[in-house]
C-alpha cells in the first residue's frame, strides 16, 4: 500500500483560518468563528456559517471567536 505525503501549512489566525497544501494553494481560508450550544458545548456551526450568526444567536446559542492571544480559548460554561 503507497503512502502519500503532503506539505501542509495550518495558520489558525485570529480572523480566519487558513490550510494551504504544496501543488494546490489554499484549500481552506474561513473565518474563525465557533457557534456553540450553551448548555452541551455542542458545536453547531463553524467558519463561515457561525460568522453569520454573530450577535444573531437565539439564547442557547453563543458565536465566538475562539483565538484568544494566539491560543485557541473557548470558555466552558458549568452546566446547571
Amino acid at each position: 500500500m503507497g503512502h502519500v505525503l503532503h506539505d501542509v501549512a495550518i495558520d489558525l489566525g485570529r480572523r480566519t483560518r487558513s490550510c494551504y497544501v504544496k501543488g494546490r494553494g489554499i484549500v481552506i481560508n474561513e473565518p474563525s468563528v465557533v457557534a456553540v450550544e450553551k448548555s452541551t458545548g455542542r458545536v453547531v456551526a463553524v467558519g463561515k456559517e457561525a460568522k453569520i450568526m454573530l450577535g444573531r444567536t437565539p439564547g442557547e446559542i453563543e458565536a465566538i471567536r475562539p483565538m484568544q492571544n494566539g491560543v485557541i480559548s473557548i470558555r466552558r460554561r458549568p452546566r446547571t
